[in-house]
Protein backbone atom coordinates (compact mmCIF):
# COMPACT_ATOMS: atom_id res chain seq x y z
CA UNK A 1 0.00 0.00 0.00
CA UNK A 2 1.49 3.41 -0.88
CA UNK A 3 2.25 5.34 2.31
CA UNK A 4 2.82 9.15 2.88
CA UNK A 5 5.13 9.87 6.32
CA UNK A 6 4.79 13.52 7.21
CA UNK A 7 4.85 15.20 10.87
CA UNK A 8 1.92 16.76 11.46
CA UNK A 9 3.24 19.93 13.55
CA UNK A 10 5.37 20.85 10.53
CA UNK A 11 4.02 24.33 8.43
CA UNK A 12 6.06 22.54 5.36
CA UNK A 13 4.48 19.00 5.73
CA UNK A 14 0.76 20.24 5.80
CA UNK A 15 1.03 23.02 2.90
CA UNK A 16 2.72 19.87 0.73
CA UNK A 17 -0.52 17.80 2.26
CA UNK A 18 -2.64 20.33 0.93
CA UNK A 19 -0.86 20.44 -2.52
CA UNK A 20 -0.61 16.91 -3.29
CA UNK A 21 -3.56 14.48 -4.99
CA UNK A 22 -3.29 11.75 -2.38
CA UNK A 23 -6.13 9.48 -2.58
CA UNK A 24 -7.77 7.35 0.10
CA UNK A 25 -5.81 4.33 -0.82
CA UNK A 26 -2.50 5.91 -0.02
CA UNK A 27 -2.18 5.55 3.74
CA UNK A 28 -0.91 8.76 5.77
CA UNK A 29 1.08 8.10 8.78
CA UNK A 30 1.96 11.11 11.07
CA UNK A 31 5.55 10.22 12.19
CA UNK A 32 5.31 12.14 15.89
CA UNK A 33 2.53 9.67 16.40
CA UNK A 34 3.35 6.61 14.90
CA UNK A 35 7.16 6.64 14.08
CA UNK A 36 9.16 4.61 12.08
CA UNK A 37 9.76 1.04 13.30
CA UNK A 38 12.15 -0.85 11.70
CA UNK A 39 10.71 -3.01 9.08
CA UNK A 40 9.02 0.56 7.99
CA UNK A 41 12.90 1.83 8.06
CA UNK A 42 13.99 -1.16 6.08
CA UNK A 43 11.12 -1.02 3.55
CA UNK A 44 12.17 2.77 2.85
CA UNK A 45 16.02 1.83 2.95
CA UNK A 46 15.25 -0.37 -0.17
CA UNK A 47 13.96 2.25 -1.90
CA UNK A 48 16.16 5.04 -1.37
CA UNK A 49 19.11 3.17 -1.36
CA UNK A 50 20.70 4.67 1.89
CA UNK A 51 19.67 5.85 5.10
CA UNK A 52 21.46 8.92 4.58
CA UNK A 53 19.09 9.78 2.01
CA UNK A 54 16.62 9.55 4.33
CA UNK A 55 18.31 11.30 7.03
CA UNK A 56 17.38 15.37 8.33
CA UNK A 57 20.26 17.37 8.71
CA UNK A 58 17.89 19.78 9.52
CA UNK A 59 16.34 18.72 12.24
CA UNK A 60 17.34 20.08 16.07
CA UNK A 61 18.11 17.35 18.05
CA UNK A 62 21.16 17.13 14.72
CA UNK A 63 22.36 20.57 15.80
CA UNK A 64 21.96 20.23 19.66
CA UNK A 65 23.73 16.88 19.47
CA UNK A 66 26.25 18.52 17.51
CA UNK A 67 26.42 16.07 15.31
CA UNK A 68 27.40 17.63 12.31
CA UNK A 69 31.04 17.35 14.51
CA UNK A 70 31.11 13.71 13.65
CA UNK A 71 31.24 11.68 10.62
CA UNK A 72 28.33 9.37 10.56
CA UNK A 73 27.99 6.34 8.52
CA UNK A 74 24.79 4.07 7.29
CA UNK A 75 24.32 2.59 10.36
CA UNK A 76 24.71 5.41 12.80
CA UNK A 77 22.07 7.25 10.56
CA UNK A 78 19.74 4.08 10.84
CA UNK A 79 20.30 3.81 14.36
CA UNK A 80 19.10 7.75 14.66
CA UNK A 81 16.49 7.42 12.65
CA UNK A 82 14.98 4.84 14.63
CA UNK A 83 15.82 6.58 18.15
CA UNK A 84 13.65 9.57 17.25
CA UNK A 85 11.23 10.86 14.28
CA UNK A 86 12.66 14.06 13.93
CA UNK A 87 15.62 12.69 12.21
CA UNK A 88 13.26 11.72 9.34
CA UNK A 89 13.58 14.18 6.26
CA UNK A 90 10.07 14.89 5.00
CA UNK A 91 7.73 14.34 3.81
CA UNK A 92 8.37 11.05 2.19
CA UNK A 93 5.96 8.87 -0.18
CA UNK A 94 6.30 5.91 -0.91
CA UNK A 95 4.46 4.33 -4.05
CA UNK A 96 4.92 1.03 -5.44
CA UNK A 97 8.56 1.52 -6.05
CA UNK A 98 8.79 4.53 -6.33
CA UNK A 99 9.78 7.02 -3.26
CA UNK A 100 9.74 11.16 -2.81
CA UNK A 101 12.20 12.46 0.05
CA UNK A 102 11.96 15.84 1.45
CA UNK A 103 10.56 19.12 0.42
CA UNK A 104 12.28 20.51 -2.25
CA UNK A 105 10.55 22.21 -5.32
CA UNK A 106 11.81 19.66 -7.21
CA UNK A 107 10.63 16.58 -5.50
CA UNK A 108 7.48 17.85 -4.63
CA UNK A 109 6.72 18.86 -7.96
CA UNK A 110 7.82 15.13 -8.68
CA UNK A 111 5.60 13.44 -6.57
CA UNK A 112 2.49 15.37 -7.90
CA UNK A 113 3.37 14.74 -11.74
CA UNK A 114 3.62 11.00 -10.38
CA UNK A 115 0.57 11.09 -8.44
CA UNK A 116 -1.68 12.78 -11.17
CA UNK A 117 -0.79 9.86 -13.84
CA UNK A 118 -1.89 7.40 -11.19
Amino acid sequence: MPVFYYLSSCSTCKKILKTLPLTVNIQQVDIKKNPLDEVQLEQLYKLSGSYEALFSRRAQLYKKRNLKDQKLGEKQYKQLLLEHYSFLKRPVLCYDRHIFIGNSPEVVAAANAFLNEQ
